[in-house]
C-alpha cells in the first residue's frame, strides 16, 4: 500500500509508516498541483497540513485513495462531501496541538496587556521610555471569553484558569446546560455577551457559513474599548477591514492574528499599518512538541485505517 505525505510532517513518523507502507514524502509537494495529482494517482492514503487542496479534482486523480490524515485540526480545505461520495476516511489529529495553541493564546495576551515589548530598538538607542510604558495590564483577574469550546478552547481555558482568570464561553453546539461548562470552570454565554463582558476574546470555531464573518463591525463595536482578539483558528472568521477600521479608532485595545482570509497576508492589507496587533504566519499551532505529537497521532491512525482496508480486501 502506498501512503503520499505533500507537506512537512515530523521525520520519526514519517520513518514509521515507511516501515510499513510505500512512502513518498516532499513537503513541497502541496504548492506543485500538477505533480501532486500525479504522485496521488496509487496512494492508498494522503497525508496533508493546511495548504494541500483536496478537492473534486485531486479526489478523481486519487483514484485508489481511502484514507485523507490531516496535519492539524481544520477541514475547510478538504471536500468532506467528495470524500464521502468515495467513502475516503478524513482523519483530524484532534486535541494533539491543542496546548501549542493554548500557550499562544496566553502569551500574546499578556504580551498585548502589558504593552512593554516593543520597546527593544528604543532601549537599545538610548531611550528610556519607562513612563509610556509603566500603565500595562496584568492577565491575573481579567475575563476571558472563549468563542469555540473544543479541545483548544478548553486547553485555553485551563490555562486562563491556571493564571487567575475568569472564563465564560460561547459554542453554538453545545447547550447552556451541557455538563461540560461548570466541569471546565466556564460560564456559558451567549455570543454577543461574551463579547461585552470579556477582556481577551479568542476564538476557536472551524470555517463554515455560519462563522464566515462572525466577528464583523457590529460584533466587535460590542467589545471594550480596551480588549483584546485572538484569532488562531481561520482567517475568514473575522473582518479584517473592519478590525482594521476598530484598531485604527482605537476601539478596541488590541489583536493578534496568526490567520488570515489570505495567506500569505497580501502586502497592501489594511491591517499593515495598526497600531497594538500581533501578526504571526498561522504558527500558533505548530511547535517542535506539537509536530511530534501531531506526525505521531496521524501516522499510527492513517496506519490503522490502512490495515483496516487491507484486513476487508
Amino acid at each position: 500500500m502506498q501512503v503520499v505525505i505533500c507537506e512537512f510532517m515530523d521525520e520519526a513518523a514519517v520513518a514509521s509508516l515507511r516501515r510499513r507502507f510505500v512512502t513518498i514524502y516532499d513537503a513541497e509537494l502541496a504548492g506543485l498541483r500538477d505533480k501532486l495529482l500525479g504522485a496521488v494517482a496509487d496512494a492508498d492514503a494522503l497525508i496533508v497540513r493546511n495548504k494541500t487542496r483536496v478537492d473534486d479534482e485531486l479526489v478523481a486523480a486519487a483514484r485508489k485513495l481511502r484514507v485523507i490524515g490531516r496535519l492539524g485540526v481544520g477541514l475547510d480545505n478538504i471536500d468532506l462531501e467528495a470524500c464521502a461520495a468515495r467513502g475516503i476516511e478524513v482523519i483530524p489529529a484532534t486535541g494533539a496541538n491543542a496546548l501549542a495553541v493554548a500557550e499562544y493564546v496566553i502569551g500574546t495576551a499578556m504580551a498585548l496587556l502589558r504593552g512593554a515589548y516593543a520597546s527593544t530598538v528604543a532601549v537599545a538607542a538610548g531611550e528610556w521610555p519607562r513612563a509610556q510604558l509603566s500603565d500595562g495590564r496584568e492577565l491575573a483577574g481579567k475575563m476571558l471569553g472563549i468563542v469555540g469550546f473544543g479541545s483548544i478552547g478548553r486547553e485555553t481555558a485551563r490555562l486562563g484558569h491556571a493564571l487567575g482568570m475568569s472564563v465564560i464561553g460561547f459554542d453554538a453546539e453545545i447547550p447552556a446546560a451541557a455538563a461540560v461548562w461548570a466541569e471546565r470552570g466556564t460560564a456559558s454565554r451567549r455570543l454577543d455577551d461574551l463579547l461585552r463582558e470579556a477582556d481577551v476574546v479568542s476564538l476557536h470555531v472551524p470555517l463554515t457559513p455560519a462563522t464566515r464573518g462572525l466577528i464583523d463591525a457590529p460584533r466587535l463595536a460590542l467589545m471594550k474599548r480596551d480588549a483584546i482578539l485572538i484569532n488562531t483558528t481561520r482567517g475568514g472568521v473575522v473582518d479584517e477591514t473592519a478590525l482594521a477600521a476598530a484598531l485604527e479608532a482605537d476601539r478596541i485595545g488590541g489583536a493578534a492574528l496568526d490567520v488570515f482570509e489570505t495567506e500569505p497576508l497580501p502586502a497592501n492589507s489594511p491591517l499593515a499599518r495598526c497600531r497594538n496587533l500581533i501578526l504571526t504566519p498561522h504558527v500558533a499551532g505548530v511547535t517542535r512538541e506539537s509536530n511530534a505529537r501531531v506526525s505521531a497521532l496521524i501516522a499510527e491512525k492513517v496506519a490503522t485505517a490502512l490495515a483496516a482496508v487491507e484486513a476487508h480486501r
